[in-house]
């Protein structure tokens, strides 16, 4: 069954806000670009379906464009944090479900939370503890940090675990974590049976405690 495509609104095209709005429409999603620069506008109007010159601080605007039709809107707005937050506020108080909103440090983040933003994104952090987990580990080919305590890792299959199958591994009764998928070449399984079989280089897609995850990662691998 096809993948359902989604309504997306990006407000804000600089790097962030411009890489999530190409790499959605690049997918096959409704994108609707939205920038207070006309330039920037121009820039996205072939990498989004709709392309506007808006200003997000305001309710009529952002009203007159359907904005509430969108299952989620991405407020990607660079370094002015009064507009990321005046932005937030309408679209809250306009009853859009999914507001995901890019934040600049901890005190906008802080006041996000007491908004209501429904997700807060830190690129720059995020990015950083990716890379972060990949250059000490030759192992961990993606790390996403899903709370203070617990992650996904994707782990890259060694020979020390070539051709064992989940049941022999009992990741989950030796090491406390779940393994959600393997990947093998552009194949995915989603869900793989006890009996599947792992070869090296599979890759693992593993969710677990972070203590966990590391103890499955340096004993199990």
């Amino acid at each position: 069954m096809a993948e359902k495509k989604k309504q997306f609104a990006v407000i804000g095209l600089g790097r962030f806000g411009g890489s999530v709005c190409k790499e959605l429409y690049r997918m096959g999603h409704q994108v609707l670009a939205i920038d207070n620069n006309d330039t920037k506008v121009n820039e996205f109007a072939s990498h989004s379906t709709h392309a506007v010159i808006a200003n997000a601080t305001d309710e009529k605007s952002l009203q007159s464009l359907g904005i509430r039709n969108f299952e989620y809107v991405i407020v990607a707005i660079g370094d002015d944090i009064q507009s990321s937050i005046l932005t937030t506020l309408v679209l809250k108080e306009m009853e859009v479900e999914n507001v995901w909103v890019k934040a600049q440090n901890v005190y906008h983040h802080k006041v996000l939370d007491k908004i209501g933003a429904d997700r807060i994104i830190h690129p720059e952090q995020d990015m950083g503890i990716r890379i972060a987990q990949h250059i000490v580990s030759e192992k961990i080919v993606d790390y996403i940090e899903l709370s203070d305590e617990y992650s996904i890792v994707e782990l890259l299959g060694t020979r020390k675990i070539h051709n064992s199958t989940l049941i022999d591994l009992d990741v989950r009764a030796k090491f406390g974590c779940t393994i959600l998928a393997i990947k093998r070449g552009e194949d995915i399984n989603v869900s793989p049976m006890p009996d599947d079989t792992i070869y090296e280089k599979d890759i693992l897609i593993v969710i677990g405690h972070k203590a966990d995850l590391k103890r499955f990662e340096e004993e199990g691998m």
